[in-house]
């Protein structure tokens, strides 16, 4: 038995050894065939990485051409819309930042002489270009000027304040008004609280106003503003003036919002059928309701709503509502207007005068009922005739005939005179001194008698003299 196990353990251990022997060539044998079969995958995976890559490839040429669409859509649409196309050609906000003394350049010599000239002389020109379109406009007007006095008017976007600079901007509007207006009426009334008061009654006294005007520089704005109730009063102060006077509400509107008691377009229908023509001049966003005002009152026309930009702009909006809105839509036919030019009278003693009830030394006789006034223009307090001068009428004639706005001449041509016709001040030049060459020729020509004048002239001319002096002082037969 001890043996034959002996043996068996032999051969077992035989068997055992032959066995790994076995394994370790099948192991050996099987790794060349893994080692083929991993060549042959590695084969077949760099075929699908670079099928994969190719696939990419088109991938990232799709996504590009799909970005490029989307920019051009993008840029499509920027300059379709042209209030965010910028300089480049996108939107604004992508361009550059350029600041305003980034813009200054100076000669080799370091001299601003000729840029400064030239920047003052482009301002002037602006203001020389009016509108000289005739038109049928109402000279004899009846105006209204509202001003919101609320909590809102405190803001400081506009120095020093926005009431501050409004009620300056407004002082300069009246003076303004009246001087090319002289036969026109303003009434002043305020929003404040939730309520509209009256300050000033409606009168064509300048001097009235501009002192109600001072008493609210030291006032402050508090509370809300109410259109409706400004609305209302201001169409009842317009509701018993003439047939031939237009009826004009100038609203300087600074808040977001309205305390209305009641339904504000009950009241802005009754201005429309009372004729009664809207302007707001708004110093915030813009509010739905005063467009709809403006568009309801100005027969669709949407253009007397405007937003301020800046002081400048400001100051502008309040400039175009000195000239008479045209009437053609409003009243096609007027007739004759009664009106009194009384003579001035001296007196040695005081008398009392029938528009202020006060002792004064002269005034003004009314040729209808020969009640005296201390100051014209004016309505006669007893018999409603208009009292007014010649030279009144006279002034109020340019809206209806405007001169036409001088031709700048060109710098290449040969100019006739170096002095302007009017100061008879030479002319500036204002050379380049890289090319020797005129920036511009400073002269301004009137189409009708062929004259030039300077720039300062020009604006003198057309903003205060309102006739062409080159004109005038021809003989006429």
């Amino acid at each position: 038995m001890p043996p034959i196990d002996s043996d068996s353990d032999s051969d077992e251990g035989k068997i055992n050894i032959s066995g790994r022997r076995q394994k370790r060539k099948v192991h050996f044998d099987g790794s060349n065939n893994e080692s083929k079969q991993v060549s042959n995958v590695t084969n077949n995976v760099k075929q699908t990485d670079s099928d994969n890559d190719s696939s990419r490839q088109i991938d990232s040429q799709r996504d590009r051409k799909r970005r490029k669409k989307h920019i051009g859509k993008k840029k499509s649409s920027g300059i379709n819309n042209k209030n965010l196309q910028g300089a480049s050609g996108g939107y604004a906000w992508e361009d550059e930042i350029k600041r305003s003394w980034d813009l200054v350049t100076v000669d080799e010599e370091g001299d601003m002489t000729a840029l400064v000239a030239s920047i003052i002389e482009a301002r002037k020109k602006r203001a020389a270009k009016r509108n000289v379109t005739p038109y049928q406009r109402g000279i004899i007007r009846t105006l209204i000027l509202t001003l919101d006095c609320s909590e809102s008017m405190t803001e400081k976007d506009l120095r020093p304040s926005r009431h501050a600079m409004m009620i300056q901007y407004a002082i300069d509007f009246i003076h303004e008004f009246f001087d090319q207006n002289p036969i026109s009426q303003i009434g002043i009334v305020i929003m404040k609280n939730g309520l509209a008061h009256l300050v000033s009654q409606v009168s064509g006294n300048p001097q009235d106003h501009l002192d109600v005007l001072k008493a609210l520089r030291k006032q402050e704005p508090k509370g809300n503003p109410s259109l409706q109730n400004a609305l209302e009063m201001a169409r009842g102060l317009l509701s018993p003036v003439a047939a031939h006077c237009t009826r004009e509400v100038l609203i300087i509107f600074g808040s977001l919002s309205s305390t209305d008691p009641g339904d504000i377009h009950q009241t802005i229908t009754s201005l429309v059928q009372e004729r009664i023509r809207a302007k707001v001049i708004g110093l915030s966003a813009q509010v739905a309701v005063c467009k709809e005002l403006c568009t309801e009152t100005n027969f669709g026309d949407d253009s007397f709503y405007k937003i301020v930009l800046d002081e400048v702009h400001f100051k502008e909006l309040f400039d175009e509502a000195v000239t008479p809105l045209p009437v053609n839509k409003v009243n096609k036919g007027f007739t004759l207007v009664k009106m009194g030019f009384p003579t001035r009278v001296f007196e040695s003693t005081p008398t009392f005068c029938s528009c202020h009830s006060k002792l004064v030394y002269g005034g003004y006789f009314c040729p209808n009922c020969h009640n005296k006034v201390c100051s014209l223009p004016t309505v006669c307090p007893c018999c409603d005739l208009m009292l007014i001068l010649s030279t009144h009428l006279a002034r109020s004639y340019h809206h209806l005939m405007p001169l036409k706005t001088f031709e700048e001449v060109d710098s290449k041509e040969d100019f006739p005179t170096e002095n302007c016709f009017s100061c008879q001040k030479r002319f500036p030049v204002l050379i380049n001194h890289k090319t020797n060459e005129l920036l511009t020729s400073s002269r301004y020509r009137c189409s009708d008698c062929r004259s030039d004048f300077c720039i300062d002239c020009d604006v003198f001319i057309h903003e205060i003299l309102h006739n062409c002096p080159g004109c005038e002082s021809k003989p006429t037969i």
